[in-house]
């Protein structure tokens, strides 16, 4: 809003008034003028318009300049719409009763050409300057709001709310947390043969796919890392029974991955134990964990079959014999050692 551009409303309830004070506001240069012959009229041409100001007389019919001043102070949409009073009643006691109703200004008549558009131009300055800075609060309200949204993105949501409130996420060890890794089967042969869109598009399908499953089974994401999906049970979440969240959401994403996108296969490796978990970075946050745990976990996905869920036998057994199994026999873990591994895969899943 430029001083000249500003829409003006006039409300008097005498023709001649209303004339002459929209002859002097066009002298001025104020073209965009509106004009009401009582408050009932002015407040709907305020609801239905952008008004920047109102100069409001007070003896009218119907609805006086006091009961219309006090309804717009009163109205949340139009309470910031400056109003200067112009009445023929020159006493203080009028002047005071606007100022305290929430008035701008006040102005005796028959008013002077100069001080009417000296208070005008001060109203309509301190108006912009108003609106300049619930501008520019909308917008960093806005940028607060994508910084949220990103840091949700980049940390687990009971991370957010420590590093929100307390300006840190402190370093912990969780004990008894699952950690699910899950990559696709074929995935770099499939970059060499397609498109880079393709396949960005493809991943991207298929990681809103595991975020909706993790999720769904109390499980948190922590990273992709390239095609390889990671997420954790009993971490920052509470979950009943992580280790059977993780193994039936790495179950569920094994067959959900022959749906989506060019029918991937993919495998997944679940594993139980204590974790180290905390934020790491500076220009660029990054909530991860840490461990033997973690490790286990991973290296177990490249001892699982396509379509399946690789665990420990120790772990399996952990399990109750909730789920049926085969044996993989032992396989040589680096840091571990021969260990012995079982598969699960969801068509053999009990009941």
């Amino acid at each position: 809003m430029t001083e000249f551009t500003a829409r003006i409303l006039v409300v008097d309830d005498v023709d001649d008034n209303r004339f002459t004070l929209v002859q002097r506001l066009r002298r001025s240069g104020y073209e965009n003028v509106e004009v009401a012959a009582n408050g009932r009229h002015a407040i709907a041409i305020m609801e239905a318009k952008h008004i920047d100001l109102v100069l409001l007389d007070i003896m009218m019919p119907e609805m006086d300049g006091y009961q219309t001043l006090e309804h717009i102070k009163r109205d949340m949409r139009l309470r910031h719409t400056p109003v200067i009073m112009i009445s023929a009643i020159d006493e203080i006691e009028s002047a005071v009763r606007c100022i305290e109703l929430g008035a701008e200004d006040y102005l005796p008549k028959p008013f002077n050409a100069t001080l009417l558009r000296a208070r005008i131009g001060a109203s309509l300055e301190k108006k912009r300057l108003r609106d300049k800075e619930v501008s520019y609060l909308e917008e960093i309200r806005r940028e607060k709001q994508h910084s949220d949204d990103l840091l949700n993105v980049i940390l687990p949501s009971a991370a957010v709310r420590e590093l929100k409130s307390l300006g840190s996420v402190q370093p912990r060890r969780y004990d008894g947390v699952a950690i699910l890794f899950c990559d696709i089967v074929g995935f770099t042969a499939f970059c060499d043969h397609h498109r880079p869109e393709e396949v960005v598009d493809h991943l991207q399908a298929l990681v809103e796919a595991f975020e909706e499953i993790a999720h769904a089974h109390g499980l948190e994401k922590i990273k992709t890392i390239g095609d390889a999906f990671m997420a954790t049970a009993g971490l920052l979440r509470p979950v009943d029974a992580p280790l059977v969240a993780g193994l039936d959401c790495a179950l569920e994403m094994c067959r959900a991955a022959g749906h989506i996108g060019p029918e991937w296969q993919v495998r997944a490796g679940v594993h139980c134990g204590p974790v180290v978990g905390g934020v790491v970075g500076k220009r660029q946050f990054l909530f991860d964990v840490w461990g033997d745990t973690v490790n286990v976990a991973a290296r177990l996905v490249g001892a699982a079959s396509p379509g399946t869920v690789a665990l420990t036998e120790a772990t399996w057994r952990d399990l109750g014999v909730r789920y049926r199994a085969r044996t993989l026999g032992l396989v040589e873990m680096k840091g571990k050692g021969p260990v012995e591994v079982v598969e699960c895969a969801p068509e053999v899943t009990a009941s």
